[in-house]
């Protein structure tokens, strides 16, 4: 899943991409509210984090303008302000969730959790290629009644995968995806997670669900091997 966190205090911002990634999300940054807004309308985040305090233009005015563009990402606040009339304007301009700082980084992911759970709710909650399924929301998936032991980034492949099945999918989408749009190492990197999930995802199940589209990518199947 790719989040947007849009925060002009750099360490904090650093902070929070740093974790985010390791927890298995892909994290864009922009530190004033003018590029949030900007990265916001142009790119399908699943979430945005948003602080209050933002040179060019404030959180408020940037959840209030996607709002009224019919933009409904969900969005986390984030605030060094705190009461109940900061968190009310907060929500009445849009906000799904807000959190003051100085906060928890466990209770900031529990919060995008559920956020992402509900947003889902929305949409298609649990993906499904022939026997094979993913649900987002709850970072799970498997086969049938077997449900596999992925690391955070095999299982944010297998959902750009997942979310694009019977598409081609070029490596650049997927690195796009998954690592981040400043991602600037070897685009080979999508080849090792593939062959990652091959053996932990088909190989055992006697499938063939990934397919190597030779020169550009990969595209998901239902296929049996």
């Amino acid at each position: 899943m790719r989040l947007l966190v849009v925060e002009d205090e750099e360490g904090l911002a650093v902070a929070l991409k740093r974790g985010l990634e390791a927890a298995g999300y892909a994290v864009d940054v922009a530190h004033d509210g003018l590029v949030g807004l900007h990265m916001a309308r142009q790119n399908p985040y699943q979430a945005i984090v948003l602080d209050i305090m933002l040179p060019g233009l404030n959180g408020y005015r940037v959840c209030a303008r996607l709002r009224a563009e019919d933009i409904e990402t969900p969005i986390l606040m984030l605030t060094a302000k705190n009461g109940e009339y900061d968190e009310a304007e907060a929500l009445d301009t849009g906000a799904d969730d807000f959190l003051a700082k100085p906060f928890s980084y466990v209770v900031l992911e529990a919060r995008l959790r559920a956020l992402l759970r509900r947003g889902g709710a929305r949409t298609r909650t649990v993906l499904r290629i022939g026997d094979l399924w993913i649900d987002p929301a709850g970072r799970a998936s498997g086969r049938g009644d077997v449900q596999f032991r992925l690391t955070a980034k095999e299982f944010a492949v297998l959902e750009c995968l997942a979310r694009r099945a019977g598409e081609v999918v070029p490596k650049i989408d997927i690195v796009d995806q998954v690592w981040s749009a400043d991602f600037e190492g070897d685009l080979n990197i999508v080849e090792v997670y593939v062959s990652a999930l091959r053996r932990k995802i088909d190989t055992p199940f006697g499938r063939a669900s990934i397919e190597t589209v030779r020169g550009i990518g990969y595209r998901m199947t239902g296929h049996a091997a």
